[in-house]
């Protein structure tokens, strides 16, 4: 995830408020490798069927989807291990009754303590005032709402449904009526990506306080839609449009980018003016995190993936074996992603400088364009080579774990 206005105007919103004043020279600290941020994806099912959806969710769902038992038993480890932040997502979370079952008891187990911070990823067309209402009793502090594209039409045409951009605005509009922060999600493609800074615009004009853009990858039914992934030119020109537009809105709504930590190269090589400022970016940038490194996913079937966007590599299985387990130094499974430097093998992200920061970008994308987990991905539109060199950085100055 890249900070896009944290880093350039030093200014958070919602990020602020869940982790803390962070930035350049002061990382954040919400998040440790074997005490990550959970998306727990605790259905298969969802109300609308949107054409690039990562778990192939849709109005039938899926078969083996853990019990509702099983879902209480996760949730007691949860509190048990405290860890910083939960987002229920799916599927569409508010599609199984359950949720609000679980919901409640993570309230009830750590009320007081602040911990685990509570979210909702939604599509936003089942939250009425009454759903909420309830959100905010629960104490939820951030629901993320996807809109991806300021036209009604394109919306609901990614989204496989009519009415979807109207329902998800009102699904905004009450889910604000009760103080919860609210984001708006758009995923980026070939053919919406010029059109992200409208989004803001659009984010704003409703007080939206957080945009999070996030790069379309290749998993679920996105893998079929090569032809919608956006170009690396594409992507250099979002992340100067993104300067501009934080600049003119001093950081409020804040914008992220999500699935593409190349980017925050290019921006931390746009933004430095000595190379001072570029190590700091480098620190900040590094503490973020990424799938296996400060995230993980649990899945409606009780396995748990390094994030919602590697579906295939399983870190445990929660119907077998315990999340402490799981989340320990001593899992074999883990290791490649908390250490991924070590493991990449493309011509670029194995010679990579920042290949520590970023990660190497997305692992499904590699693997779908070019045939290797560990491979490169192929939107990263940055030369490291020539930033390394104009910044003189040199083994063991960046980061690392």
């Amino acid at each position: 995830m890249v900070p896009v206005s944290v880093m350039v105007t030093g200014r958070g919103t919602v990020s602020t408020r869940i982790k803390g004043k962070y930035g350049k020279g002061s990382p954040s600290k919400l998040t440790s490798y074997y005490r990550p941020v959970v998306f727990w994806n605790i259905t298969y099912r969802c109300n609308l069927r949107c054409i690039h959806c990562y778990i192939n969710a849709s109005p039938q769902g899926l078969p083996g989807e853990v019990d509702d038992e099983k879902l209480a038993s996760i949730a007691g480890e949860i509190s048990e291990l405290k860890l910083p932040l939960i987002v229920f997502t799916g599927g569409e979370p508010l599609a199984r009754k359950s949720f609000w079952i679980v919901s409640e008891k993570l309230s009830e187990s750590l009320k007081g303590t602040g911990l685990p911070k509570l979210a909702l990823s939604s599509n936003g067309t089942l939250i009425t005032g009454e759903v909420a209402g309830l959100l905010k009793n629960l104490g939820f502090s951030y629901v993320g709402i996807s809109i991806d594209s300021p036209d009604p039409e394109e919306h609901d045409r990614f989204r496989g449904a009519r009415g979807a951009f109207n329902a998800a605005i009102e699904g905004i509009r009450a889910s604000m009526n009760q103080g919860i922060d609210v984001g708006i999600r758009m995923t980026l493609t070939r053919q919406n990506i010029a059109k992200a800074s409208k989004v803001v615009e659009l984010a704003e004009k409703l007080g939206v306080p957080r945009v999070s853009l996030y790069i379309l990858d290749s998993i679920g039914r996105a893998v079929e839609l090569r032809e919608l992934f956006p170009t690396r030119e594409q992507l250099r020109s979002l992340a100067d449009e993104l300067v501009r537009v934080s600049k003119e809105k001093d950081g409020d709504p804040e914008i992220l980018i999500v699935r593409g930590n190349f980017l925050g190269i290019y921006l931390a090589d746009r933004l430095s003016k000595t190379r001072k400022d570029f190590l700091e970016y480098m620190e900040m940038l590094g503490s973020q995190g990424d799938c296996g490194r400060k995230t993980i996913s649990i899945y409606p079937d009780g396995t748990v993936k390094p994030c919602q966007f590697i579906e295939y590599i399983n870190l445990g299985d929660l119907k077998r074996e315990s999340l402490r387990r799981v989340l320990s130094p001593g899992n074999p499974r883990i290791e490649p992603f908390v250490n991924v430097h070590k493991v990449l093998r493309g011509p670029k992200c194995s010679r990579c400088p920042f290949k520590a920061i970023c990660g190497g970008g997305s692992r499904n994308r590699a693997l779908v364009f070019n045939g290797d987990l560990w491979g490169d991905d192929p939107l990263c539109p940055i030369d490291p080579f020539r930033i390394a060199s104009k910044w003189n950085i040199k083994p063991g100055d960046l980061p690392v774990n």
